[in-house]
């Protein structure tokens, strides 16, 4: 990776190839620092494009309270989804995203149990739901992913886009007999970016939920420790 991209971002200028580089046109009213945050959205944003978010679908986020996770979630209420269903494991960051998210993110604090989890979500989803987007990273166990999969309705899709340390065993007639579908993705397509930025211009897209912590550079490492504790509402801000 140094190697293709040996020139850094913690700069006044950065050199970066032109087919990398997306003009933010029209943003002139929003602070470059909060304009920072948007990394936090485009990676859950390709997920969503990868499984086809239609407005009015209910879907289920789980790992909702990490970084890509809350994203995720408020992402799909400016997309038009007509329920947005939190799944993860904190109480308390569950019930912070639902305070910033709207009426229509539902919290759900999962126990770890797949089939009471499962019927947990299939609930709050008013019956199952059309897609599922696992974002939980690191995983030391599948349940998490699994009760997702288990709470869709006929002909859903779960997208993959978190990491796991375990295999992940399918139920192999599950997916069948239901038509469910598992979708993998890698990061975003090169024109979501300023798909992205068009959300945020026509203002169904509000990144101030997520707020900025301005660091200058000298002060990278007190920085590099507050990103480390930082709460899953929060994104910490490098300026020069």
């Amino acid at each position: 990776m140094l190697a293709d991209w040996p020139d850094g971002t913690l700069a006044e200028y950065a050199l970066l190839p032109a087919s990398a580089v997306t003009p933010a046109e029209g943003l002139d009213g929003i602070p470059a620092a909060q304009l920072a945050v948007l990394m936090r959205f485009i990676v859950p944003f390709g997920g969503l494009l990868r499984g086809r978010l239609a407005a009015g679908e209910t879907l289920i986020v789980t790992g909702a309270t990490g970084a890509f996770g809350t994203a995720a979630v408020l992402l799909a209420a400016a997309m038009g989804a007509g329920r947005v269903i939190a799944a993860g494991r904190n109480q308390t960051a569950l019930d912070a995203l639902a305070r910033v998210g709207g009426s229509r993110v539902f919290p759900v604090c999962l126990k770890g149990d797949i089939q009471a989890d499962a019927r947990v979500l299939r609930e709050a989803g008013g019956g199952g739901a059309q897609m599922a987007f696992d974002m939980v990273g690191r995983a030391r166990d599948p349940n998490a992913t699994l009760a997702a999969l288990h709470s869709l309705s006929r002909g859903g899709r779960l997208v993959l886009m978190g990491s796991m340390a375990t295999e992940l065993p399918i139920p192999y007639g599950v997916v069948m007999l239901n038509n469910l579908e598992i979708l993998g993705q890698f990061m975003y397509p090169a024109n979501a970016y300023s798909r992205l930025l068009d959300l945020v211009r026509s203002g169904q897209l509000d990144i101030t939920p997520i707020r900025a912590r301005i660091y200058r550079l000298p002060d990278l490492h007190e920085a590099m420790e507050a990103a480390a504790d930082a709460g899953n509402v929060q994104c910490v801000v490098m300026q020069p």
